[in-house]
């Protein structure tokens, strides 16, 4: 069984390439495809040093680093890339990576960490955010964006299986392609993390600093609160989030992983606005032991046991999260750090390699045996 890995853009270490990690781990001898792989030398590790064919978008002027901006060739791109040597295609995808061109011989199981979300549900907060909601250029990257919608849901025939990494993205997945999604929870880094013997009194965050995150939201509740808040990220919102946080408030660009970590294990809480696909972040709090005050919409719903391992906030305001916040600051709940631990095991890399391995296995087996009956 020939196996192929395909992956959007080799560019850091995050969430999805966790997953895309696994795979190879899994199908060691797979073969990787990325749209562009500009991977500093520390982090190839995690592809295990592998080849990577890529597209004709690594060559483009100005590729490293604005590729993104060359979102309207991606589908184009994906297509380029041969893969008839193959018997099994592993998709990880996020935006155009499942549209690769497949024959009905071959078995194509996608693995969604979301419908693309600057062409569908957050489309106006990426224009808003871009500033492109308005004039020439806000009405071709409208057009854009149109032609990706077509290209996304055509390209999900392409898929005989999905994959999805919460039960919000499967319902997301069935709202825009119509098609059902086994539900099997990314793999978390776990074991980076322990339980801190004694909380400190500041509370946390670990964020890009881009519209949908609501970065904002948790800066301003806490500039009312007065509360001391660490914020740990960068992204287009630094400046606006600065200009209006209070002393109380300390941002830290980029950290190495150590001093993350110090801090997921120190703080009181960690704090969480958006409505996220999953939550990564909002796992590796619970495994340092840390509750966390979230949003209440999306993965932090499937990760939280609120009242166990945290707290969850009804609306996306201000308002709402001060109220949260507060009812944490009376102390009436009693977090246990060993029991938020135990919770966050639920997502260990060991589980969701069983699960992947089995639930490919599984379909691998019933593709022969489709395969066979028509002959």
């Amino acid at each position: 069984m020939r196996t192929a890995v395909v992956h959007e853009w080799l560019v850091t270490y995050a969430g999805s390439e966790r997953v895309a990690e696994q795979m190879l781990l899994l199908y060691p001898d797979a073969d990787l495809f990325s749209l562009v792989e500009f991977l500093p030398p520390e982090l190839k590790f995690f592809i295990q040093h592998k080849p990577v064919t890529t597209s004709f978008l690594q060559k483009l002027p100005f590729a490293n680093p604005r590729f993104r901006n060359y979102l309207p060739l991606m589908p184009l791109a994906i297509e380029q890339f041969d893969l008839s040597d193959y018997d099994l295609i592993l998709s990880s995808n996020h935006a155009v990576a499942k549209g690769v061109t497949t024959r009905a011989d071959q078995l194509h199981i996608c693995y969604v960490h979301t419908p693309i979300r600057y062409a569908w549900d957050l489309q106006q907060q990426y224009l808003q955010g871009a500033k492109l909601n308005r004039g020439l250029k806000a009405g071709l990257t409208q057009l854009v964006l149109h032609y990706l919608r077509l290209w996304d849901v055509a390209s999900a025939n392409r898929v005989d299986h999905f994959i999805a990494n919460s039960r919000y993205v499967a319902r997301r997945i069935h709202k825009t392609y119509r098609r059902s999604a086994k539900i099997i929870y990314p793999p978390v880094a776990i074991d980076r993390f322990s339980p801190h013997a004694q909380r400190d009194d500041f509370y946390f965050v670990l964020s890009r600093f881009v519209p949908y995150k609501r970065v904002d939201l948790i800066v301003e509740a806490f500039t009312r609160l007065g509360l001391p808040l660490v914020v740990v990220g960068d992204g287009a919102e630094r400046h606006h989030l600065q200009s209006i946080a209070g002393k109380n408030i300390t941002f830290l660009r980029h950290q190495p992983e150590a001093v993350v970590v110090d801090l997921m294990q120190r703080c009181k809480a960690f704090v969480y606005a958006a409505a996220e696909d999953f939550g990564i972040a909002i796992v590796e709090a619970q495994a340092a032991g840390a509750p966390v005050i979230a949003y209440g919409k999306g993965g932090a719903t499937e990760s939280i046991i609120p009242g166990k391992t945290g707290l969850l906030f009804s609306e996306q305001t201000v308002e709402s999260l001060i109220d949260a916040v507060k009812a944490f600051e009376t102390g009436s709940i009693r977090f246990s750090q060993a029991e938020i631990r135990q919770n966050a095991e639920r997502f260990a890399p060991e589980r969701f390699q069983q699960e992947l391995s089995m639930y490919i296995d599984r379909k691998w087996t019933e593709f022969q045996r489709k395969d066979a009956l028509q002959y």
